[in-house]
């Protein structure tokens, strides 16, 4: 690539498949003058498989403040840089942050090479609304830590996903559901695009004893899903000639029999007159 076409690409790996990544992906991996890999140990693999040279550097979140600088000078001289994750798509709870705002905020061209993603790849299986979602990566290591982590979610409107270790996925799971109402639709995915991927659905009150009695369900890597909270009840109202006309008939009959006439009259359901018809006597 020549300097005038010097950027920072970020791009996608697969996320257990191999053969998900992009013709693109592999055409920038090759023909970028290095790769910044999250693990360049894992990294290499995949390069490995489609015959790619590049040379790496680590980029990880233990010496990402020390290394950017050099990377940015790189891409200052004309050198197009590959930012990789170990998988799936960088920054997705991943390192890389600084090098993208940093790259941005010199200036230079910051260009994505879409891809796999563990969490896009669950939601769109998961039958859980897609039309809105939070995705809020780790949950805390510690039970009081995640229980106050989770309350704080309760009320998210959208479907939540979080991403969890196979050491503690059954400690998180039981958080959630000594929190969250026990009735919320759950969706359980590990090891997704690998061999023994596994995709599940129950409730928040059943995820534990699910994972407990499947065995296998504590290996792997995890994205949980749950259903977002229901809207809050708000209550129906009359239109403005219904309740007058309510009003009026109150005045005239009973209770009971002004409800009958109303509903009759307008169609309405019995409870939402009936409800209506109380709160004008008590106003």
């Amino acid at each position: 690539m020549s300097d005038t076409q010097a950027k920072l690409y970020i791009v996608a790996s697969p996320i257990g498949n191999l053969a998900d990544i992009t013709f693109r992906a592999v055409e920038v991996l090759k023909q970028c003058a290095v790769i910044a890999a999250e693990d360049t140990r894992q990294t290499r693999l995949m390069l490995g498989h489609y015959s790619i040279n590049t040379p790496m550097v680590a980029l990880h979140e233990h010496n990402e403040a020390d290394t950017v600088a050099g990377l940015i000078k790189r891409i200052g001289a004309g050198d197009s840089i590959a930012l990789v994750s170990d998988a799936g798509t960088p920054l997705i709870n991943d390192p890389g942050f600084r090098l993208v705002r940093e790259a941005s905020n010199s200036g230079f061209a910051v260009v994505p090479v879409p891809g796999p993603c563990a969490l896009i790849a669950a939601l769109s299986t998961s039958s859980l609304p897609t039309d809105r979602f939070s995705f809020v990566g780790f949950p805390p290591r510690t039970q009081t830590a995640r229980k106050a982590f989770f309350s704080a979610l309760m009320s998210t409107k959208g479907t939540l996903i979080f991403y969890e270790s196979c050491h503690r996925v059954l400690a998180s799971l039981s958080d959630l559901a000594a929190v969250f109402e026990p009735e919320r639709e759950l969706v359980i995915a590990r090891e997704l695009t690998k061999v023994h991927e596994t995709i599940v659905k129950t409730t928040v009150a059943g995820a534990p004893n699910l994972v407990v009695d499947t065995p296998y369900m504590q290996k792997g890597e995890f994205v949980i899903l749950v259903h977002g909270a229901k809207p809050a009840n708000v209550e129906q109202m009359l239109e403005p000639e219904q309740e007058r006309l309510l009003k009026f008939v109150l005045q005239e009959c009973s209770l009971k029999t002004a409800v009958s006439i109303v509903t009759k009259y307008t169609g309405l359901s019995k409870k939402l007159v009936y409800n209506a018809a109380l709160r004008i006597e008590k106003s």
